[in-house]
């Protein structure tokens, strides 16, 4: 049966407290027998926890936009399919007693498979579908997860409908009512494992999520659920599982080790927290790390106040990689302790899909795939994002134009109708391309590849200026002469190319021979300089509008309209509303890279 979370906040409630949620399991046997002291036998007991992450509804290794197996230059795999074969071969190997499967979230987004799911085809419909993401995680025999901050991207009553589909429990420590601050989600899970001899080994996997989920989807969250840090609840929460009786703590955590934030301090907690939580609270043995998509098959922490050493790993997103934490107990003095834990990583592209997935899901994987390459128009020529992050591109043009439209449209009849719209977007891929010809779903989906929303907000000339300098210091400062590697001049200090914007509506300049903060150069608006005093509509999207980067003024700024509709359909209706896609109707010349004034390109 599905996990039932009605039942398990009613008994929560109960006991002042989210309870456990109890699982048995009879190990056949993992233990081992040595002569102690005392020529007594030694009782030993390896338990493997296995982990993924970063889902984001990849269920088969398939490139929805690019209508063909997923490829990468290194060799990688993805989906649950191929997760699924790599669980049954270390259930084979460890005896599947002696085995636990966790994940650390963002499932329910990411794919064109996900957005039908919670749009076209909803499951929030009355009689409507199993979520793909449920029912391939059931099905593999997942026993809980975390719940990670794109779970709340189609709102909380999709979120919770997905919950109720699943047979095994989402878990959100620091995911709390706003008004009573009591658990909103199960805490923590424990599972009991049966040691032939001796006493049960009692797991507690204690699921913490991202505060950053306050500012990203604040629409859908604020006044309802409240995110505190990973720090404070942990250390809440992980005594209260000593207490109970847990011989092994396992955090999952939907929280990236490098202890940075994107949003600056409008949250005053921490978006990677994980490898903190590790140093600060005792009593934790391994860490699931999740949300920055890295790669790391073993991180060793030591925790500031007992010297113990905490093992964290994450696993590659997209059902790449299967992190590994084999945990070996002995049992001493009357109770069981952990004698060590190593994390290893497994590779998806070194197995093959798992029938018994392919079977389950096919159906709606096609169903996917129609719709996708429904055609929606014709375009005049081939657009790409290939020098998008340094090349004003008119692919991206395209994005502030739709946006732009949208909003002026919004704001007719009210007193902001008079306003210039100015808009912004960033070139989220590096690979996209709408080949000239058919323009299909598929195609303006890559070009698209989150599913935000569009917001209205009002800035000043001066805070546009701000926000341009800030978006600027994603380029390397570069000196006139020396030589230009398009691949070494972005993403300075480890910006993500989805943190750099283009700004629709101006003219500007951005001079890399200078340092941050100085490097906006000959802005103007309607060809004469920019006004300080001059008021703007920015068409921005609702991860900037909310925080997301830490772009400055744009999150405190008056908001004057928002949508749930996302970009990304927005685009498709602009489309088809044209049928052809022509440049000459939403290309500009906005913007350029220069050294002291001379162009770069």
């Amino acid at each position: 049966m599905p996990f039932n979370r009605r039942k398990f906040l009613k008994k929560s409630a109960a006991t002042g407290a989210g309870v456990a949620i109890a699982g048995a399991a009879a190990a056949p046997a993992a233990e081992a027998a040595e002569a102690g002291k005392h020529g007594h036998p030694v009782k030993r007991y390896s338990l493997t926890v296995m982990g993924t992450t970063d889902l984001h509804g990849h269920v088969f290794n398939w490139d929805y936009f690019k209508d063909a197996e997923y490829s990468d230059t290194a060799g990688n795999a993805m989906g649950l399919a191929r997760i699924s074969t790599l669980v049954n071969q270390v259930r084979k190997e460890k005896g599947r007693h002696n085995t636990l499967l966790l994940d650390a979230g963002d499932t329910i987004q990411g794919t064109p498979l996900t957005y039908y799911y919670a749009k076209v085809d909803p499951i929030t419909a009355k009689g409507g579908p199993v979520h793909p993401m449920a029912q391939a995680m059931n099905a593999i025999g997942y026993d809980a997860a975390a719940l990670g901050n794109h779970e709340f991207n189609y709102g909380i009553e999709t979120l919770r409908k997905f919950e109720s589909q699943l047979c095994f429990p989402l878990l959100g420590a620091n995911a709390v009512d706003a008004k009573t601050l009591r658990p909103a989600f199960p805490p923590y899970f424990m599972k009991t494992f049966h040691v032939p001899g001796a006493k049960p080994v009692k797991v507690a996997v204690l699921g913490l999520t991202n505060p950053g989920i306050a500012i990203w989807d604040k629409a859908y969250v604020q006044g309802k659920l409240a995110f505190p840090g990973l720090e404070e609840q942990a250390a809440k929460w992980v005594p209260k599982l000593r207490s109970m009786g847990a011989d092994v703590v396992v955090v999952s955590a939907h929280s990236g080790a490098s202890g940075t934030s994107s949003y600056g301090d409008q949250v005053p907690y921490v978006e990677n927290a994980a490898a903190n939580v590790a140093k600060q609270v005792p009593g934790i043995d391994a860490i699931l790390v999740g949300h920055a998509h890295v790669e790391i098959p073993e991180l060793k922490v030591v925790n500031e106040k007992t010297g113990r050493t905490v093992v964290l790993s994450e696993p590659l997103c997209y059902a790449e990689r299967l992190t590994l934490f084999d945990v070996e107990l002995v049992f001493s003095k009357g109770r069981w302790e952990v004698e060590s834990v190593s994390a290893s990583l497994r590779n998806s592209n070194s197995v093959a899909d798992d029938p018994e997935i392919t079977q389950l899901l096919t159906d709606e994987h096609k169903k996917v795939v129609a719709y996708v390459n429904q055609v929606v128009g014709r375009a005049t020529e081939t657009l790409t994002t290939v020098d998008a992050r340094y090349k004003d591109a008119p692919i991206i043009d395209l994005i502030t134009k739709v946006q732009e439209d949208v909003v002026k449209a919004a704001l007719v009849g009210t007193e902001y109708a008079s306003l210039p719209v100015i808009a912004q977007a960033s070139p989220f891929s590096r690979t996209s391309e709408i080949p000239s010809g058919d323009v299909t779903i598929r195609g303006l989906s890559s070009l698209y590849v989150y599913d935000n929303t569009l917001v209205a907000k009002l800035l000043t000339g001066a805070q546009v200026r701000a926000y341009l300098e800030y978006s600027a210091e994603y380029y390397v400062q570069t000196a006139p002469g020396a030589a230009v590697d398009p691949d070494k001049l972005t993403n300075a200090n480890n910006r993500p190319d989805y943190n750099y914007d283009y700004v629709s509506g101006l003219a500007y300049d951005i001079d890399i021979a200078q340092p941050a903060g100085s490097r906006i150069k000959n802005l103007t608006f309607g060809g004469a300089a920019l006004d300080d005093a001059q008021q703007f509509v920015l068409a921005v999207n609702n991860y900037r509008a909310n925080g997301g980067g830490a772009f400055p003024h744009v999150a405190t700024a008056k908001q004057l309209w928002s949508e749930s509709t996302e970009i990304r359909t927005r685009i498709a209706e602009w489309v088809t509303a044209k049928g052809v896609l022509d440049p000459k109707d939403f290309a500009s010349a906005d913007w350029k890279l220069v050294r002291n004034g001379t162009p770069v390109f």
